[in-house]
């Protein structure tokens, strides 16, 4: 599970000026359209191409539980392409990104200072920079470990050294123990 990655997806989901397709067929069929054929959306799914069919024509309409977050994840990840685009674009530009996040963060910093991990719950605006590296890293295939590094240089720039104003010595933030993470555009 992509507790990070999923984050970005959702926020960037909220951006959709339409909902998904509602019904198990119509959900076959808007992918059908987009992977080019049944066969593919049936290896995508890992399901027999005479199910995809199936749900094609309704013949069937109730998924296993499943099947149907295989599937409504699957459309989602291809629902409105240009939107999606726009919404990134927008983010690593000039609007920046809002992370919500309760976490055990930590940092290393010179000797004398704390740096005992402690919970806390930050609600932080990131600017367009970062909404870019947090962007392009996903696009690349980053794990939740790197989304997770980029989040936390974030928050160490933003939040714990405010810009350069406070706390030169620190050298490193880090997550570990995440509760809660969430970020809006």
């Amino acid at each position: 599970m992509s507790i990070f990655g999923d984050s970005l997806d959702k926020a960037v989901q909220k951006s959709f000026t339409r909902p998904i397709p509602k019904s198990a067929g119509a959900q076959m069929r808007y992918l059908v359209k987009q992977l080019k054929g049944t066969k593919t959306v049936a290896e995508s799914l890992g399901i027999s191409q005479r199910t995809v069919e199936r749900y094609v024509k309704n013949q069937l309409k109730k998924p296993r539980k499943d099947l149907a977050r295989r599937l409504e994840d699957a459309v989602k990840g291809r629902w409105q392409p240009q939107i999606r685009a726009k919404a990134k674009e927008t983010a690593a530009t000039s609007g920046g990104i809002v992370i919500d996040t309760q976490a055990q963060l930590g940092y290393t910093a010179s000797i004398g200072t704390t740096d005992q991990d402690r919970l806390r719950h930050l609600t932080v605006a990131l600017p367009p920079p970062y909404a870019a590296r947090l962007f392009e890293a996903q696009e690349q295939g980053a794990g939740d470990q790197r989304l997770q590094e980029i989040a936390a240089e974030a928050l160490k720039d933003v939040y714990f050294q405010d810009g350069g104003r406070r706390a030169g010595s620190l050298d490193e933030v880090r997550f570990t123990n995440v509760k809660h993470i969430a970020f809006e555009l």
